[in-house]
């Protein structure tokens, strides 16, 4: 049985003004994202950067493993995984081995915890509004929901339906989730996304789709996401824009700039 940790709403009167940026993007491969994740995180860290920015894309097939993953996760030869064009990265974020591909939601918001209310060392309070946003958009499609103490992410009965996977740096938080809407869950069946060592009998992920037994539109998904993250965050002024995150003009000499004073 599940022990459910309890919801909540999130809201203050001091939130309704905070800024997000919000962009939607299409399909974007591994080695694209890790860079433009290095340099959004980057960017909001600087004092008159960039405002807290979410970004909702689809990712490219491939596997990648979080810290706590490893290849043990994965029972694909890779003799398959090479036939199938499926490559598999390591990665600088929290969770484990999660595959990826059509029919899947990234979800990723990088901002300075404080400019979302919460202090720089307050990461259980994100980890709350930010599950709270995943499992109300997924909620919104009339899917039934429940959050386990002992894992991060948002479980249905077919399984993991969203992952939670999050990396901090220097009171900054960056990376954050997958939601599987409507993918063949052939493979995913095969990865073990959810870590032996939690004690959780399903170990591998399911999906909106096949917990509703409905054909489910991932641009109905993308929307819910946004409405509901603005909902669990407080934010009031909000811009929404389509395509790839515009940048300043400064540069990244290397990801150690980020982590200098980690």
């Amino acid at each position: 049985m599940m022990a459910l940790r309890k919801k909540s709403s999130c809201e203050s009167p001091q939130q309704n003004q905070r800024s997000l940026s919000v962009w939607l993007m299409g399909r974007l491969q591994q080695d694209a994202y890790q860079s433009m994740a290095e340099r959004i995180a980057w960017d909001v860290s600087e004092p008159n950067g960039r405002p807290p920015t979410l970004i909702v894309y689809e990712p490219a097939i491939g596997i990648t493993i979080g810290r706590i993953g490893s290849h043990t996760d994965i029972n694909i030869s890779r003799d398959e995984l090479a036939s199938k064009g499926i490559s598999v990265r390591f990665v600088g974020r929290g969770g484990g081995a999660v595959l990826h591909g059509p029919g899947q939601v990234g979800v990723s918001l990088f901002a300075p915890l404080t400019k979302l209310g919460l202090s720089s060392f307050d990461v259980g309070g994100f980890l709350e509004r930010f599950e709270f946003g995943l499992e109300s958009a997924i909620q919104s499609l009339r899917c039934s929901t429940v959050r386990d103490s002992r894992q991060p992410g948002i479980f249905g009965r077919s399984g993991l339906i969203a992952t939670v996977n999050l990396a901090v740096r220097r009171g900054v938080v960056w990376h954050g989730g997958f939601v599987n809407v409507c993918p063949d869950l052939g493979l995913y069946r095969r990865i073990d996304t959810v870590p032996v060592v939690t004690g959780i009998k399903k170990r591998t992920m399911g999906s909106v789709q096949a917990e509703i037994r409905r054909k489910v539109r991932l641009q109905d998904v993308r929307t819910a996401i946004v409405r509901s993250m603005v909902d669990a965050f407080g934010c009031g002024d909000v811009s929404i824009q389509s395509g790839k995150p515009i940048f300043q003009n400064t540069e990244i000499r290397s990801c150690d700039r980020i982590t200098k004073s980690a």
